[in-house]
């Protein structure tokens, strides 16, 4: 009776590393797929005569050609994320004549990559590219959001507001106190960074902080990659889901604009084509939507 019991072992044993080897073999497998920019995405660094896309060391800068304010956008991409996969919103913030920067944080974020300085000193260096833009609003969407509160946390001169989006960020420290406008965007699908999480970590923000609901959208869909493991399926299309996270975001920038107008010649090289790209016949209170 013992010998059989010795021979089952082993073979049960074969089994399981077998399983394991296997299971890691196609998790990886989707992970390296799930986080791979789309095609549209790597479309959107190629400039045209509306927008004009420069790739620095470690950054990618969309600015408009028809001039803008000196008000910009500095965004930092998910965990694992490809970052070309925001390529897409940041080239219809920059199409609405406000200039966007993104980020390549290091390691894309995993192995310690998000942590440091490094990823704020990336971000700031990055905006030092433009010149003439001295105010900014630093983004990031999930392990982003973190790293973008974190530079907002550090009361530099030049961030004049913070947009959360798809993100549970800031845990770990209180921006409850700080004077910065703030939006946070998510999905009510999102089970990556999901409502009970926001909820947990609201008072971490400012009280004064905008919460934008997205029906129907989920983690994977605020940017332009794969369907993202430990994410639910949305029940809107990625095109209305990035659509109406662009709206929020040019509205906060919209805002902002409007805020500093009263002294125009700080915020913008030529007032009167920076309003008439940013305007295109609209009102105020109506900010240009863009197609992706």
């Amino acid at each position: 009776m013992t010998k059989p019991a010795r021979g089952w072992w082993p073979r049960i044993q074969r089994i399981w590393i077998t399983t394991g080897i296997s299971a890691t073999i196609v998790f990886v497998t989707w992970s390296l797929l799930a986080y791979r920019a789309s095609g549209p995405a790597r479309d959107a660094l190629v400039s045209d005569d509306r927008v004009e896309v420069t790739r620095g060391a470690h950054h990618w800068t969309f600015r408009s050609r028809e001039g803008a304010p000196r008000i910009g956008l500095l965004f930092y991409p998910g965990a694992l994320v490809n970052p070309v996969a925001y390529a897409p919103l940041l080239r219809a913030v920059a199409a609405a004549g406000f200039p966007a920067v993104l980020v390549q944080v290091p390691r894309r974020a995993a192995l310690g990559g998000a942590e440091g300085a490094e990823p704020l000193i990336r971000g700031i260096d990055a905006t030092r590219t433009l010149d003439g833009v001295g105010s900014w609003v630093v983004a990031g969407h999930s392990r982003g959001g973190e790293i973008a509160s974190r530079l907002a946390r550090t009361n530099a001169p030049s961030i004049i507001g913070l947009a959360l989006i798809g993100t549970s960020h800031p845990r770990d420290f209180s921006l409850a106190t700080s004077r910065l406008p703030v939006i946070r965007v998510y999905g009510t699908r999102d089970t990556v960074a999901d409502v009970a999480k926001l909820e947990r970590t609201k008072s971490n923000l400012p009280a004064t902080t905008r919460h934008v609901r997205i029906d129907g959208g989920n983690h994977s869909q605020f940017g332009s990659y794969g369907f993202q493991p430990g994410d639910w399926l949305a029940t809107i299309s990625r095109e209305e889901q990035q659509r109406q996270t662009l709206q929020a975001v040019l509205e906060m920038l919209l805002g902002l604009f409007r805020s500093l107008i009263s002294n125009p010649q700080s915020l913008i090289r030529n007032p009167q084509s920076a309003i008439t790209c940013l305007v295109s016949n609209r009102s105020w209170s109506e900010p240009p939507l863009v197609a992706f």
